[in-house]
Order: C-alpha cells, then structure tokens, then sequence
C-alpha cells in the first residue's frame, strides 16, 4: 500500500478521537454559551458515542453491496455538513443532534478504512498497515486537546467546529482525488437485504469473534484507563492537572512507539504469533497493577510502570487482532469491519462504566477492570489461536 493512500487512511482513522478530545476543554465554554452546566454539556459526547454504535452496523453492508468509494465519500460530507452545523449551533439540542449526524458520518471512515486496508492487504501487510494507523490513534488524544484548549480560549469554542469542517473538507477532496475504489472488481457485491445473515455468520465464525473480542477487552482496559486515569493521577496522588497531559502522553508514546516496533517484527513474524505473545505481557503488568494498587503506596511511580506497560503492549496488540480478524473476509470485509469496530466499542463503553461503578476513592477499581481484561484477553486469545489452529489443520487435510 503506497503513502499516499496510508495518510488518507490515517486522515479517515482521526475523525472519531478528533471529534471526541477535540472540544473536550470547551465544555465550561460551552456551557456558559447555552446557560447549563457541564454534565448536561456532556449529552453532546453520549449523542456521538450512540451515533458511532449505530452508524458502524449499518456502512459495513452499505460497503459491501455499493463498494468503498461512495459510502466513504457520502460519510465524509456528511460528517464536513455536521461539524459546520455544530459550529453555529444556536441552542444545546441543536448541538446534540449534530453531533449525533456528525457521528454517522465519521464512523464511515473507521469502518471503510479498515476494509480498504483487507481489500488491499494480506494479514502480515495488513497489521503493517494499522500498525502505522496507531501512531494516528495515539497522538490525537495527545494533541487535540491541547489544540482544543488553544482555541477555545482565543477564538471561542465554535472554532474547533470549524476547524474540523476543514479538515474534513480537505478530507473529503483527498478521497475524492486519490483514493479509487479498492474493491476488487470481480468480488461479488453483497445485497443489503442480507445483511443480518451476514453478521449472524460473522457471529457464527468463532475465529473472527475470537480476535475480534481480543482486541475489544484489551481495548477496554484502555477506556478504564482513560476513565479512572484522571481521579487517581489528579485527586489521589495530587498531580497537578496541567502536568496531567505529561503522564497521559507519555503512555500514549509508548503505545505509538510499540505500534511502530510492532510494524517491523511483522518482518520476521506474523500478526497471529506477534499477538499470542503480547497478551501475555499485558496480563503480567496487569496484574502487577493490581497488586501495587492493593498496596496502597503513597508514592505514584510504582504504578506508573505496570500501567505504562500495558497501555505500550497495546500499540501490538491491536493491529495484530484487528488484522487476523479482517484476514480473509473478501466480500464481506466492510460487514466484518463494522461489526469488529462495534463489538470493541461495546466492550469498551462497559468497562469504563465498570471503573465508576467501582469507585472507592482509591486506584483499585482501575487496577481492578484492567487486570481482568487482563485475564480475559489471554484466555480468548488462547481459545482463538487453539480454534485457528484447528481450522488450518483441517483446510490442509482437505
């Protein structure tokens, strides 16, 4: 896969975390602009994350019937039309209903994108790919809210709406210039009035489900992090909230950094061997969380390492799991994709939920939901690689 499509690729994979950490510090603003407080500010985050469950089920069969090019394109738009009317939003429920559309239109580039990369792409090159994809996941919810605050405080919370209309636009132009249609043209199209089947036999493939899932709960462990990351850093060790973003870029490095080390390997080992074994790390430094948290340490170091540790394993284990789950899937790639990113969504929302079910002013309960993604991760990695093992075995017998 040349660069030129691998940046638009990556352009397509930041409207989800852009959208979502972008206007993050605008919310005081936000709420001052529409006379309410801050957490009926954030029904405007909750409308998005609905927007990017649904919107994922229904572009996956709409790929696979009319190809990669038009639904993309139509989802870009979309998403270009929605930033703009958030931006000049005159009241809160307009503002939530963009967002919801906005919604709708990203997600087309997250579920397209991985299909363009199966469509194009074996395994081995395939986890190359969204390993380079990583380093995108990665630095947005680094950058972008600290661009956001820096808009927001000189030129008004509606320009970071603005500003992600013209990203998206320029977008919209570099799909519409440089990226064909990756479909191959001999693949039969998929007819949407099949659709459920479809998913019902992506569902029924135990292997698909099995990486699928891997990556879900080991995505999940990221969200607790993300949800229980700011109490235990800020409100229990006393980090001060502007050097926050240090610690919380620092793990993100480490997933970029892996990510990339990750793409290399994928030389020497394929995507399948690579991802058995980072599990296991992710589980070990898992665990080691657990028990310093259980220690209660006054000191934040120790559990800086284990989390640093799990949070880096990631930057190999989710291309690799994202990469044998699409390995294969031909015609049904944008069905199998969307399904993919909506099952890790799933899991991941309710994890987070986990961490504030949990709370009891201490850093268990994070400690806690990550070590047993932990846990579960290895063993349905395990259950899969047994279950993908068989299936070779057969296909050769045959």
């Amino acid at each position: 896969m040349n660069f030129r499509t691998i940046l638009i690729l990556g352009a397509l994979s930041a409207f989800a975390p852009l959208a979502i950490d972008f206007y993050l510090p605008a919310f005081p603003a936000m709420a001052l602009a529409f006379g309410t407080d801050e957490q009926h500010v954030q029904v405007t985050l909750a409308a998005y994350f609905l927007g990017l469950s649904i919107g994922q089920l229904v572009y996956g069969p709409i790929a696979d019937r009319f190809g990669r090019r038009v639904p993309l394109l139509t989802g870009v738009v979309l998403f270009t039309a929605a930033s703009l009317a958030c931006a000049f939003a005159p009241n809160l429920e307009w503002l939530i209903g963009a967002r919801f559309v906005q919604a709708l239109g990203g997600c087309a580039g997250m579920v397209i994108s991985r299909a363009i990369v199966s469509d194009k792409c074996d395994a081995v090159d395939s986890a190359k790919v969204f390993s380079q994809l990583m380093l995108v996941m990665g630095l947005a919810p680094i950058l972008a809210p600290m661009l956001g605050g820096l808009l927001v405080n000189t030129t008004g919370w509606q320009s970071i709406f603005l500003v992600l209309t013209g990203f998206s636009a320029l977008a919209a132009v570099a799909v519409a210039l440089g990226l064909p249609e990756s479909m191959p043209a001999h693949v039969p199209r998929q007819p949407l009035s099949g659709s459920l089947r479809q998913y019902g036999r992506l569902l029924a493939d135990r292997v698909f489900l099995g990486h699928a899932l891997t990556g879900g709960i080991a995505i999940a462990g990221m969200f607790a992090y993300i949800a229980g990351s700011p109490f235990v850093f800020i409100k229990l060790y006393g980090v001060p909230a502007e050097h926050f973003g240090w610690l919380f870029g620092t793990n993100a490095a480490g997933f970029i950094l892996v990510a990339q080390i990750n793409a290399r390997l994928l030389a020497k080992r394929g995507p399948a061997f690579l991802l058995a074994r980072a599990v296991w790390v992710y589980l070990a430094a898992g665990l080691a969380l657990l028990a310093v948290s259980a220690l209660h340490t006054e000191k934040l170091w120790p559990l800086l390492i284990p989390l640093f540790i799990c949070i880096a394993s990631l930057g190999c284990i989710l291309p690799n799991a994202s990469a044998c789950a699409m390995n294969g899937q031909g015609a049904r790639a944008g069905s199998a994709s969307a399904l993919l990113g909506c099952l890790q969504f799933s899991v991941a929302a309710g994890a987070a939920s986990l961490v504030g079910i949990w709370y009891d002013g201490t850093a268990m309960p994070m400690a806690l939901v990550i070590s047993l993604c932990g846990i579960l991760v290895v063993s349905v990695a395990m259950l899969t690689r047994r279950l993908q093992n068989a299936r070779a075995l057969v296909q050769a017998q045959v």
